[in-house]
């Protein structure tokens, strides 16, 4: 069932902005003709199997018409977005803007932080989000309805905890893209044929995102499950976490958090 309020998304054709957009279309929680997209051409070139679409280019214009704003613009471009949100709910999913900049930067009350990745387009998002001190039980459902039909979504209770999912959930593929590289590339310098290495890393991931998402154990018990039958990957995980792999996560998660908190600076 599609929600009862008119949608606007201010940046809705960027990667993140239109990945969304496209989780909401294609799961109906918001109809074609309750969303509105601002962006620069003000034409429809991002979503042409969607008809009903109003697209501007007119920020205002979309605020004055929209009960929600959704900002997905690059943080750096947050300055120029120069809106009055009047009294609609304003959510974003920029990188580093507080919900203290927004406030000051569109006026708006009620305010929602969020965070969510590319994956939304296929609706495999894991979202968080933040609200603000205005913002009501209404509004709340309204945010988990929305970033839900994106995938997977949790309200989490202090806004610092934003930052740490745009580091680690918000870069899909991201870290584990870098992983996959580490065996593909591990296969290759052993002289298996890149493709097969590359088909078959896929797969490894495909299987255990699969297996994690149907599956009740977490990451741990299957770690421990693995390290106790005392096998050949027992002895590969017993390796890796007496190695400074874990150092390394931590300092390479550190960093994006860091990168995060700053970027709108």
């Amino acid at each position: 069932m599609a929600l009862d309020r008119r949608v606007g998304v201010i940046g809705g054709t960027g990667q993140l902005g239109g990945a969304i957009v496209r989780g909401w279309l294609s799961s109906g929680v918001v109809a074609p003709e309750n969303l509105w997209i601002s962006n620069r051409s003000g034409i429809n070139t991002a979503f042409p199997e969607w008809g009903g679409i109003t697209f501007c280019t007119d920020n205002q214009q979309l605020a004055d018409t929209c009960d929600v704003i959704l900002l997905s613009v690059p943080p750096a471009q947050f300055g120029a977005v120069d809106i009055d949100a009047g009294d609609s709910l304003v959510m974003s999913v920029m990188a580093g803007v507080t919900i203290e900049d927004m406030a000051g930067k569109t006026g708006a009350k009620r305010i929602i932080r969020c965070m969510s990745s590319p994956a939304a387009g296929l609706r495999l998002a894991y979202s968080v989000w933040c609200a603000g001190d205005g913002v009501t039980a209404e509004d709340r459902e309204a945010a988990q309805r929305l970033l839900s039909a994106c995938g997977v979504a949790d309200e989490v209770p202090e806004e610092r905890q934003i930052d740490l999912f745009t580091a680690m959930t918000g870069p899909v593929p991201g870290f584990v893209a870098m992983y996959a590289k580490c065996m593909t590339d591990y296969a290759v310098n052993r002289g298996i044929d890149p493709a097969v290495a590359d088909r078959a890393i896929r797969q490894l991931f495909l299987a255990s995102g699969t297996i994690f998402a149907h599956e009740k154990p977490t990451p741990a018990d299957h770690v421990k499950e693995m390290i106790d039958y005392a096998g050949t990957t027992a002895a590969g995980l017993l390796a890796m976490r007496n190695s400074p792999l874990y150092d390394s996560i931590e300092a390479g998660l550190d960093a994006a958090v860091e990168k995060a908190q700053s970027i709108a600076r």
